[in-house]
C-alpha cells in the first residue's frame, strides 16, 4: 500500500514541475506576442513566487488541520485552473493576476508532499521524488518546443501543460481512499506536528544558516530555467526553438542529478551528495564565464542542471533528523519560505539587468550566487551543534 501511495505521489510532483519551468522557456516567444518588455517576465515569476510565499506561512497549520491528502488535491486543481487561464490570457495583465493562484497551488502542494516523504520514506525516495519533478520540469519545455515548432505557439505549450494537470487532480481524488488506508500512521505524525513561528526558528543560527542556502540554490536553478533560454537567444545567437531544446537538456540535467543522488544515497550521507553537487554546478559556472559558442554554453547548463539538482531533495530530507520529527513540517515551511523568496528575488533581479544592462551578465550573475550557497554551506557545517538544533518549542 505504501508502495502504491508513493507512486501517485511522484506523479503528483510531476505535475509540480510542469509549470516551474515552463513560463521561463516560452517567455521568449509570450513577450514578442504580447509586446510586452522583457523585464515583465521578473514580474510575472514574482507574482508566483509571492503567492507561493504566502501559502508558506499557512502550509503547516493547513497540514495539521486538513491532512496531506486533501491539501495535495486541492493545490493540484488551483494549479490546473491557473494554467488554464494562462491558455486563455489576451493580455499579459491577466497573466498577473492567475499567477497568484498558481503560485498558491504549488507551494501548498510542495510543503505537504516534501513532508510527507521526509517524514515516512527513505532518502533515495526523496531524491526519486524530486527525480520525478525533474521529468515534469523536463516535460515542460519539451512540449513547448514541439508547440513553438508548429501553429498553436506558446498557447498550444500551456494547453498541454494545462491537461497533463487536471488529469493529476483527476489521479489525486481516485487516490483518496488510498490515503485514507495508508494514512494512519500519517494521520498520527500529522496531528503530533508542532507548529512554530518563523520569528521563533529564526532565532536558530542553524535554521538561518540552512534557509540561506535553500534561498540560493533555488535561486540559480530557478534563475537558470527562467533566463538561460533568454541568455541563448539574446548573448549566444541560438534561435528560439533550438534554446528551447537546450532547456529541456538543463532540466533533463536537473533529474539525472537527482537520480544519481538516489543510487547513491546509500554509499554516501546527504551533506556530501551535496558538496559534490556544489562541484559539478560550480564547474559549470566557471566555465560558463568564458566567451563560448552557444551549443557549448547549453550543454554547460545540462552540467550546472546535474549539480544543483541533488541539492534540493538533499536538504529536505535532513529536516527531521536535524530538527526534530514533531517541527518537521513547520521547518520544512520555512525552508520552503526561503526557497521561494530566492525563486522570486534572483531570476527578478537579473531580469531588470538584462533589461538595462545586457543578459550576458547572466554567467556573472550566477557565479555571485553560487559564492553565497558555498559562503552558506560553511556556516552551516561549522553552526552544527546540538545548541542550534530547536528540538523543543521555545528551547
Amino acid at each position: 500500500m505504501a508502495t502504491l501511495l508513493l507512486f501517485v505521489i511522484y506523479i503528483a510532483f510531476i505535475g509540480l514541475g510542469i509549470p516551474d519551468s515552463l513560463f521561463g522557456t516560452a517567455w521568449p516567444a509570450i513577450y514578442r506576442d504580447f509586446g510586452a518588455p522583457v523585464y515583465m517576465g521578473s514580474v510575472v515569476s514574482a507574482f508566483i513566487s509571492g503567492g507561493t510565499i504566502l501559502c508558506s506561512f499557512f502550509s503547516a497549520r493547513m497540514i495539521k488541520r486538513l491532512g496531506t491528502a486533501a491539501v495535495s488535491l486541492a493545490s493540484t486543481a488551483v494549479t490546473a485552473a491557473a494554467l488554464v487561464g494562462f491558455c486563455l490570457s489576451p493580455h499579459i495583465y491577466w497573466m498577473l493576476l492567475l499567477a497568484v493562484p498558481l503560485g498558491i497551488g504549488a507551494g501548498a502542494i510542495d510543503t505537504a508532499l516534501n513532508n510527507y516523504v521526509a517524514l515516512h520514506y527513505k532518502a533515495a525516495h526523496m531524491n526519486f521524488l524530486h527525480c520525478f519533478y525533474g521529468i515534469g520540469v523536463t516535460a515542460g519545455p519539451f512540449f513547448l518546443s514541439f508547440a513553438l515548432a508548429g501553429e498553436s505557439g506558446w498557447r498550444g505549450g500551456y494547453t498541454i501543460a494545462a491537461c497533463i494537470q487536471a488529469g493529476i487532480t483527476l489521479i489525486l481524488l481516485l487516490s483518496l481512499p488510498l490515503w485514507r488506508k495508508a494514512g494512519r500512521a500519517a494521520a498520527l505524525s500529522e496531528e503530533e506536528q508542532v507548529i512554530v513561528g518563523f520569528p521563533e526558528l529564526l532565532k536558530r543560527r542553524k535554521v538561518r544558516c540552512v534557509c540561506l542556502m535553500f534561498m540560493t540554490s533555488c535561486g540559480i536553478e530557478v534563475t537558470c530555467g527562467m533566463w538561460g533560454s533568454t541568455f541563448l537567444v539574446e548573448a549566444k545567437g541560438l534561435g528560439t526553438a533550438a534554446a528551447a531544446g537546450f532547456m529541456t537538456l538543463y532540466y533533463f540535467g536537473i533529474a539525472f542529478g537527482r537520480f544519481l543522488s538516489g543510487v547513491f544515497s546509500g554509499r554516501f550521507p546527504p551533506l556530501k551528495i551535496v558538496a559534490m553537487g556544489q562541484a559539478c554546478a560550480g564547474a559549470a559556472i566557471v566555465l560558463l564565464l568564458f566567451p563560448l559558442p552557444g551549443t557549448a554554453a547549453g550543454l554547460l547548463l545540462f552540467l550546472a542542471g546535474c549539480g544543483i539538482g541533488p541539492l534540493f531533495p538533499n536538504l529536505l530530507h535532513n529536516t527531521p533528523v536535524c530538527f526534530g520529527k514533531t517541527l518537521s513540517a513547520s521547518v520544512i515551511a520555512i525552508q520552503m519560505t526561503a526557497s521561494y523568496i530566492g525563486i522570486l528575488g534572483c531570476p527578478f533581479l537579473f531580469g531588470i539587468l538584462a533589461q538595462n544592462v545586457s543578459a550576458a551578465l547572466f554567467p556573472l550573475y550566477l557565479a555571485v550566487f553560487f559564492a553565497l550557497l558555498v559562503t552558506a554551506t560553511l556556516l552551516f557545517q561549522k553552526k552544527r551543534s546540538g545548541a542550534d538544533l530547536p528540538q523543543e518549542p521555545g528551547a
